[in-house]
């Protein structure tokens, strides 16, 4: 269902997130993000300061949907892997997750896996049942984790049924994001599903324009504002994936 939601486009798709705090912020935001191309557009709506206003969410993702025919992926990000403070319940936000995947056009949704398991179930039949992707990740805003830990937390999204697998981590040292690279080709062998990782901060930028040639199907680029530390703003991000894939066209 993936290669079908970007048609013929060829990995990494390249996603750009929308943070603005306001209807009118995240519709003009959508504005300039759209003029830069990207082949998915990632609504960070923990951003948004009426989030408890279900209504306003589900409103914007059908004004969003209906201005563009690109993928657009709904997350609300935890506080604790990274997302800003929210008004709502972990049961409330379930909920708008839910009601986003029934009653909207959006293609997927993001979950985290330190999320309750009974969370998790739920979003993953209510997804499914939707007919919407389900991307299940993992952040750590800290470290790298040993390699039994990162090959534990990529099994553990695919045991919930994840149709994307994800997991941004940051690395203390160019090492780390060595090991990231190379524990992204372990996980794409391992995993029936596809995979997104990357290396957060200013030294993992390397992961985010070659993550490709290891197995990771998306790329995150700033559009307007970063979501997380150590993106590329999309225009150079296209432009650093096109020429290392014209110069070793044997990883495509």
């Amino acid at each position: 269902m993936t290669k079908e939601t970007f048609g013929n486009k060829k990995v990494p798709y390249v996603c750009t997130p929308l943070t603005g705090k306001t209807k009118e912020e995240v519709l003009a935001q959508l504005e300039t993000i759209l003029l830069q191309e990207p082949d998915l557009i990632e609504w960070r709506a923990d951003f948004l300061t009426e989030i408890s206003d279900g209504e306003l969410v589900l409103d914007l993702v059908q004004k969003m949907k209906a201005k563009t025919d690109i993928p657009l992926l709904f997350t609300i990000r935890a506080e604790h892997e990274g997302g800003e403070k929210i008004s709502l319940t972990k049961e409330e936000k379930v909920e708008l997750i839910s009601d986003v995947c029934k009653e909207t056009d959006i293609d997927f949704v993001d979950f985290e896996t330190s999320n309750e398991e009974k969370y998790i179930k739920k979003l993953r039949e209510v997804s499914k049942g939707n007919n919407k992707q389900l991307i299940l990740s993992y952040h750590n805003f800290s470290e790298t984790p040993d390699n039994e830990e990162f090959v534990k937390r990529a099994k553990k999204a695919d045991l919930f049924g994840a149709d994307i697998v994800k997991l941004a981590v940051m690395p203390n040292s160019k090492e780390d994001v060595h090991r990231l690279l190379e524990l992204t080709k372990i996980i794409d062998d391992m995993l029936d599903v596809p995979v997104v990782t990357m290396s957060m901060g200013h030294i993992g930028g390397l992961s985010r324009i070659i993550g490709w040639a290891y197995g990771s199907i998306i790329t995150f680029g700033v559009g307007v504002e970063l979501s997380a530390p150590g993106q590329i703003p999309v225009k150079k991000l296209k432009e650093a994936i096109k020429l290392t894939q014209e110069l070793v066209p044997a990883w495509e």
